[in-house]
């Protein structure tokens, strides 16, 4: 039996379920709570102190549901679901950091390459300060370039383009459900 039609399969199940588990807000108790110090810490160290740590932890639910083990098919790893060449070059610039495996370094390496990815989509003066973040996440699933290029494309439509929802109908579907399933997660369950 050919593999094939699974994974056609998978891939056309995806955006369904990375949405599984949304209903539960990031602060939810349906979330654990084990790695929260982690999250604040490296988010202080690489955001600054006013910035909202949950963010982060809600991009690695959106990544691995907070598994430390997990690992996609692609050899991406742990919590924030790293590839471990990108890992490579972080560790460039971060020597103290150990073990891809570690969900220490892991999240550290995951908040270090948001931070990077922010900072290029700042350097585009025509995107929102409020607007950054989502862009860092889209690159972070689908990368910087591809993002580029679907800002682009929406520029192409549009003279100035300044927000996500912009550009997301040229992103990637499965960039599009990871956006959205972050931004669901941060939103308040009352």
């Amino acid at each position: 039996m050919s593999r094939r039609p699974a994974y056609w399969l998978l891939m056309a199940l995806l955006p369904t379920l990375a949405l599984a588990g949304v209903g539960h807000h990031v602060k939810d108790d349906h979330w654990s709570s084990e790695y929260d110090a982690l999250f604040r810490k490296y988010t202080k160290h690489y955001f600054g102190p006013h910035f909202d740590w949950h963010w982060f932890k809600a991009q690695g639910i959106a990544e691995s549901g907070l598994d430390a083990d997990a690992l996609s098919p692609a050899g991406a790893r742990g919590i924030m679901q790293i590839l471990p060449a990108t890992y490579d070059e972080i560790r460039e610039r971060n020597r103290f950091m150990a073990d891809i495996e570690d969900p220490r370094w892991n999240i550290a390496a995951g908040i270090f390459y948001d931070r990077q990815l922010y900072r290029k989509w700042k350097k585009k003066s025509d995107i929102h300060t409020s607007e950054r973040l989502n862009f860092a996440f889209a690159s972070y699933n689908a990368g910087y370039g591809n993002i580029l290029k679907a800002h682009r494309r929406a520029q192409a439509r549009k003279q100035v383009v300044k927000r996500w929802d912009q550009v997301e109908a040229h992103a990637p579907s499965e960039t599009r459900h990871y956006v959205r399933r972050i931004q669901r997660l941060m939103q308040a369950v009352e």
